[in-house]
C-alpha cells in the first residue's frame, strides 16, 4: 500500500505522540497539554517552565514545516521562562496561566516580536507596545511562545498567506483548517501550545 504525503506527516504526528510518552516517562508530555497539567508538572516539579517551553519548542521545530501553523517564535521566549522558574525557586508563582505557553494570531501587537498580519509588505512592521489583550496575557503569567499564520489581513478564510504560505489541518494535510484564524485552529490541534 502507497502512502500519500499527508497521511505519512499523519502517521508521524501519532507515533511522535506515542513514543514520546513511552520514552520519556520522567519529562512532562506537550501533547494535549491543560492549563492544569502545565501547573501540576511544575508544583511536582515534574518539570521545570523552561523544559515545557523547550519541549512545545521542539514540537514546533518539528511538525511546522508540514502545516504551516506558526509564522514566527519568539526569540525571549525562553528568558521569561527563566525568570519564571527563577520565581518558583523563590515561591512567588502568580497568576492563573503561570508558564502557559501562548501562541497569538499575527494580528496582536507585541512589543518584542513583528506583527506582519501574514503580508509580506509588512514583514518589518515592530509595534512599540504590547496590544492591551497581549498585556493581560502576560500579566497573567502566560509565555508568547509565537505568532500564527492567518489569512492575510484576516480578509478571507482559507489560512493562506504571503508571508506564512498555506496553512494545512494537521490531521487531513489535503485540507485547510479554514477561516481567517487557521493557523491557530492547526496550532492548538497540532499540541503547539496550550493557548
Amino acid at each position: 500500500m502507497k502512502l500519500n504525503r499527508a497521511a505519512l506527516v499523519l502517521l508521524q504526528l501519532i507515533h511522535l505522540g506515542s513514543s514520546q510518552a513511552q520514552s520519556c516517562a520522567n519529562r512532562f508530555e506537550v501533547r494535549e497539554a491543560t492549563i492544569e497539567s502545565v501547573h501540576n508538572a511544575l508544583s511536582s516539579g515534574l518539570s521545570t517552565c523552561r523544559g515545557i517551553v523547550e519541549e512545545f519548542i521542539s514540537r514546533i521545530e518539528a511538525y511546522n514545516p508540514a502545516i504551516n501553523a506558526i509564522i514566527s517564535l519568539n526569540p525571549k521566549a525562553l528568558a521569561v521562562a527563566d525568570s519564571l522558574d527563577r520565581a518558583i525557586a523563590a515561591d512567588n508563582t502568580t497568576g492563573a496561566l503561570f508558564c502557559i505557553p501562548v501562541l497569538l494570531k499575527d494580528n496582536y501587537d507585541t512589543e518584542d516580536m513583528k506583527t506582519t498580519g501574514g503580508c509580506l509588505d509588512l514583514a518589518n512592521s515592530q509595534p512599540s507596545i504590547d496590544a492591551p489583550a497581549v498585556i493581560a496575557l502576560k500579566r497573567a503569567g502566560a509565555i508568547i511562545l509565537g505568532k500564527t499564520n492567518l489569512h492575510e489581513l484576516a480578509l478571507e478564510g482559507l489560512s493562506v498567506s504571503s508571508i506564512g504560505g498555506q496553512t494545512l489541518n494537521p490531521y487531513d494535510l489535503s485540507r485547510t483548517p479554514g477561516g481567517s484564524s487557521g493557523g491557530t485552529g492547526a496550532a492548538i490541534a497540532a499540541s503547539f501550545a496550550v493557548l
